[in-house]
C-alpha cells in the first residue's frame, strides 16, 4: 500500500463516484455500488487527513458525500450518467486544489 502522502485522491475520488454507481447498477445490488463508495472515499479520507489535517480532510469527505447525494435529483434533471459525472468532476476537482496539488509542487 502507497504511504499516504503518495496517493492521488482526485482519481480515487471519481473511481469511487464512478465505480460505485457503475457497480450497483450491472450488478443489480446497490449495496455493493456502496461498497465501492465507502472503500474508496475512506482511503481517499485517510490521504486528505494525513496531507492536510481535519478540516480540510471534513470539507472533503462532505464535498464527496455531497456529491453523491446530489447526483440522485440531479439525475432527474440531467440523466444519470451526467448526473454522475458532473458531480465526480467536482468532487475531483475539490481534491486536486485542496489535496493533490500541494503535493504535485
Amino acid at each position: 500500500m502507497k504511504d499516504a502522502r503518495e496517493v492521488s485522491t482526485a482519481p480515487l475520488v471519481a473511481v469511487g463516484l464512478i465505480g460505485g454507481f457503475l457497480t450497483a447498477r450491472e450488478t443489480g445490488i446497490r449495496p455493493l455500488g456502496g461498497v465501492v463508495l465507502a472503500a474508496a472515499g475512506a482511503y481517499a479520507a485517510r490521504s486528505w487527513y494525513v496531507k492536510k489535517g481535519w478540516p480540510a480532510a471534513t470539507a472533503l469527505g462532505l464535498t464527496y458525500l455531497g456529491g453523491f447525494g446530489a447526483s440522485h435529483p440531479l439525475a432527474k434533471k440531467i440523466g444519470p450518467w451526467p448526473s454522475v459525472f458532473a458531480v465526480s468532476a467536482v468532487s475531483a476537482a475539490a481534491s486536486y486544489f485542496v489535496s493533490d496539488i500541494a503535493e504535485d509542487r
